[in-house]
């Protein structure tokens, strides 16, 4: 049991060294659950599981891989729990390749499709069968891009909405939800670099109904939700976290 007295659950979250993952296996770790970080940079999940356990005795345990290559998922298995309570799929991020023709549209493609879809797809259909029965909960980050377009980006995040409809109906019948986050503009993520300069946040805050953008841990909240004993029937669903940027529909 865990201090607040609820069951420790085993929690892994990819892209979970910085941004948006952190602050999920933050989250989760505060409630003292065990929380495994997976991604590909060594430096950064170490840094980040250092201040994290280190400094403030949490859960949490770095696993260096890259998501999107097969070789790698397999050979990570042994480092992550034999029983998963929660996957969070949150890795991700933008192809930066630029190019001209067809080979430069390849490049930008084929980018996006390997950093967002496969980084969660591979990992979920590797613990599929480390998923605990009647309780256990897949979320998956996507974005905004998803739902009103946005190039082979938005294009990539969108082929996440099709295969968790696959992935609930595959995983429903053992009790295993699974669903979506699709956030909007989200500040504190390396995702914008120095695109997200205050200009570029006061025009986005305006395209929202709450007048500001989101946070980290606005988004964390959201996957905490849909993860919880609580959400048990909720599944195949897309929760959106946009400050009313887009409208649900």
């Amino acid at each position: 049991m865990s201090e607040n007295g609820k069951a420790v659950r085993n929690i892994v979250v990819t892209g979970g060294g910085t941004g948006i993952g952190r602050a999920i296996a933050t989250r989760f770790a505060e409630d003292g659950h065990s929380v495994t970080i997976v991604g590909r940079r060594r430096e950064v999940l170490r840094t980040t599981a250092d201040e994290l356990h280190g400094e403030r005795g949490l859960d949490v345990t770095p696993v260096v891989c890259d998501l999107a290559d097969p070789d790698a998922v397999e050979g990570a298995l042994p480092q992550l729990p034999d029983r998963v309570d929660v996957l969070v799929n949150s890795a991700g991020s933008r192809e930066l390749a630029v190019g001209a023709g067809p080979h430069g549209l390849l490049a930008r493609w084929r980018g996006d499709f390997e950093r967002n879809v496969l980084t969660a797809v591979l990992v979920t259909e590797s613990l599929r069968d480390r998923f605990s029965s009647d309780s256990g909960r897949v979320v998956t980050v996507t974005s905004v891009a998803a739902l009103r377009g946005g190039g082979s980006y938005g294009a990539s995040k969108a082929a996440l909405h099709a295969w968790n409809h696959s992935l609930a109906a595959q995983l429903g019948p053992q009790g295993v939800t699974c669903n979506i986050v699709a956030p909007g503009t989200v500040a504190g993520t390396e995702f914008f670099g120095s695109r997200l300069n205050q200009a570029e946040l006061t025009r986005r805050a305006g395209r929202t109904l709450v007048g500001r953008v989101g946070r980290p841990d606005d988004v964390a909240a959201a996957v905490l939700f849909l993860a919880s004993p609580e959400a048990g029937f909720i599944t195949g669903e897309i929760l959106q976290c946009n400050g009313g940027e887009l409208l649900g529909r």
